[in-house]
């Protein structure tokens, strides 16, 4: 039976999304300032503003609308504060892994990166104030975010950050240059590098609205999934995308003899591991039986049909 005839309200994915990546911009820049030290400011904001997908934010966002929390007000400021922190971390982890240290990359998107823009002194530095931004947000002087909440978000983040999570799977993947690595130690690796920050903005959310234990499992299980269907989709697209389309370097990753899904299990294979990964992310929202998933299942859908 149609919406319309059950008179349930048809839920509007691209109206929702504007919705969200306005209020996140809008925070983006009024807590990115480029009034700073020798002109620090620019850089960051440069490596925040105008571009990315914003998929973390949103993520973060989406999953916040799943509980039920006593305070919907303090929720979304919570979450506001929660998504923008997320971001700030993947920016930072962007700029440092751009520079010639790491993946020495000279465009990211669609732009120079910031260390071809502003020098890798301030490329490092920007990243470095952007990590400590990104705490700060979480715990405002006001008591916006209540301490317990605030706690809880921090440490999740730095779980996702650092050893056990972002920093320790960028360290296998610089070990892992030229060689040809297992589909569980390929899973592993990406499940730290990128995984953990998209799990951890899902969770993130999740504590923001209150969601209950029992539903927390099954997000958690989402977030995972989708973490790591994002990569296989990222490293199909560095293949059969091109520059312009993805608005960063494509064919590094060959270039570079790293691991990737497609060289390891070809390009129909890791397609099809790909959407197995998103039916698995989808399974386990519905299982949830958490309310307002729609956005989290269409955030599923984004990262399948993800051209860049």
């Amino acid at each position: 039976m149609s919406a319309a005839l059950t008179g349930t309200p048809v839920f509007d994915f691209n109206q929702w999304t504007a919705r969200q990546l306005g209020r996140v911009e809008m925070a983006l820049s009024s807590w990115v300032t480029a009034d700073s030290p020798a002109d620090l400011g620019h850089p960051m904001r440069y490596a925040v503003l105008d571009g990315g997908k914003r998929l973390r934010p949103l993520l973060v966002l989406a999953a916040a609308e799943t509980g039920s929390p006593a305070n919907p007000t303090d929720t979304l400021e919570a979450a506001t504060r929660a998504a923008c922190a997320v971001e700030l971390i993947h920016a930072y982890s962007l700029v440092h892994d751009d520079m010639p240290c790491m993946d020495n990359d000279v465009l990211r998107r669609g732009k120079p990166t910031v260390h071809v823009q502003f020098g890798e002194a301030q490329a490092l530095l920007a990243g470095d104030a952007l990590q400590a931004l990104a705490f700060e947000l979480l715990v405002p002087e006001d008591g916006a975010v209540p301490p317990m909440l605030a706690a809880q978000l921090c440490r999740q983040l730095a779980q996702a950050a650092g050893v056990h999570g972002m920093a320790g799977g960028q360290a296998i993947d610089l070990a892992s240059v030229g060689l040809q690595l297992t589909q569980p130690q390929l899973e592993h690796m990406h499940s730290l590098k990128t995984g953990a920050l998209l799990q951890a903005s899902v969770l993130m959310g999740a504590a923001c609205g209150g969601v209950t234990a029992s539903g927390l499992v099954h997000l958690s299980a989402y977030g995972q999934h989708l973490g790591l269907a994002f990569q296989v989709v990222d490293d199909i697209l560095d293949v059969v995308a091109d520059t312009q389309t993805l608005g960063k370097t494509a064919g590094k990753d060959a270039e570079h003899e790293k691991p990737t899904f497609v060289s390891l299990m070809g390009l129909p294979a890791a397609q099809s591991y790909a959407a197995a990964l998103l039916d698995q992310a989808r399974a386990a929202l519905t299982a949830s039986g958490l309310p307002r998933t729609h956005a989290l299942h269409a955030l599923a859908d984004l990262v399948g049909g993800r051209t860049h």
